[in-house]
């Protein structure tokens, strides 16, 4: 390809907080939850770079058919790939598009077609934008995407701290994950943490059902906690892990963990062979790596944990969660999906419109193989 910004890029990233940041100079954009994704186009010619500088192409073939219908004939941006549906966007759908089998990504880029969201023009032509102002950056790309039709959309973006509030209360039910804020005047830095997003945090109480042992510390270290949440109808579903711990908190966990250990999972909520229909349960292979170890270590279901997680998608925690503290005056029991707050789902019919429909009717057609 011959263009002014080349790949493989590593995109500009961005900076946790919890509120939005103070002062002027700032434009908002919803955080979508999907696949971020560089898009090069040089004629026919067209590369979609994930986050970690590998092509996607393969997978969203309905994707580069828009690309060249719709976008500049030579160009550079910066989106995300999502999949949108009546109950919001989809993470574990889109999850689905990455498979092996070209015949498979054939029928689901028909059953469950994906739609990118463009927010930051890197090139066009010969000329690289990287280094000017996000507003100028921000206005080429509004331009360039004049009249862009569905799947391809521009991200809405304010400078209004109060709409930028009110996205990031509201538009969480529907999948988003928060909201991003860039300086107006910033330049594009590639694999600089230069934006900020704005990400929900709550805690809740989980069952802590079992563990696994960090990389390379079998016995003496412990690398997650395996957490549970109760259904209404009683079945412990496993829900995510909480990790990210220090080496000495590791250690202490292995003693702490000692006494709560059970020889085998067959009396475990957790055992594949005795698992309720639907139950969430640990152990199977992992989709994205065939020889990653998932084994896992059985507890006596009787410890409970209090976690911090942003937010659920399909019944789990979307990202890892955090240990807060062990609570030892909750019971097991206490541990249900019912203590979480409920986001009602934002109407995207204003930016994704048939999509979404068409998408619906499609995913229940076949079940995922």
């Amino acid at each position: 390809m011959n263009l002014p910004v080349k790949s493989p890029l590593l995109p500009m990233l961005a900076k946790r907080a919890l509120e939005l940041p103070a002062g002027e100079g700032w434009i908002f954009e919803p955080k979508w939850d999907g696949f971020r994704a560089l898009v090069f186009r040089d004629g026919d010619e067209v590369l979609l770079q994930s986050r970690d500088e590998k092509p996607l192409q393969r997978y969203f073939p309905e994707l580069v058919a828009v690309v060249k219908a719709q976008l500049p004939e030579r160009c550079v941006v910066d989106g995300e790939i999502v999949i949108a549906t009546p109950s919001g966007l989809d993470f574990e759908v889109l999850q689905n598009r990455l498979h092996p089998a070209a015949s498979r990504i054939k029928t689901l880029s028909e059953q469950t077609p994906a739609s990118f969201i463009a927010w930051d023009l890197l090139a066009e032509g010969d000329r690289d934008l990287r280094a000017e102002p996000f507003s100028s950056r921000r206005e080429a790309l509004a331009k360039a995407l004049t009249g862009a039709t569905p799947p391809l959309h521009v991200t809405p973006a304010t400078t209004d701290r109060a709409v930028a509030a009110d996205w990031f209360a509201r538009f969480e039910g529907a999948g988003f994950d928060g909201v991003i804020a860039k300086r107006a005047e910033g330049a594009y830095e590639s694999n600089k943490r230069s934006m900020i997003k704005i990400k929900h945090e709550r805690e809740c109480d989980c069952v802590v059902g079992g563990f696994r042992w960090h990389k390379g510390g079998e016995g003496v270290s412990v690398g997650s906690l395996m957490l549970g949440l109760y259904g209404d109808d009683g079945v412990l579903h496993q829900v995510g892990v909480a990790a990210s711990f220090t080496a000495e908190k590791r250690k202490e966990l292995t003693k702490l963990l000692e006494p709560y250990r059970l020889e085998s999972p067959e009396g475990h909520p957790w055992n594949w062979e005795k698992s309720a229909p639907g139950q969430r349960i640990p152990g199977g292979k992992s989709r994205w790596n065939a020889g990653k170890d998932l084994s896992w270590n059985a507890l006596r279901i009787e410890l409970v944990a209090q976690v911090a997680y942003d937010h659920m998608q399909s019944a789990r925690f979307r990202h890892t969660a955090h240990f807060r503290r062990w609570r030892s005056d909750k019971t097991p029991a206490d541990c249900t999906y019912a203590q979480l707050e409920v986001v009602a789902p934002q109407e995207l019919a204003a930016i994704f419109g048939k999509e979404i429909a068409s998408t619906d009717r499609a995913a229940g057609d076949e079940p995922e193989a």
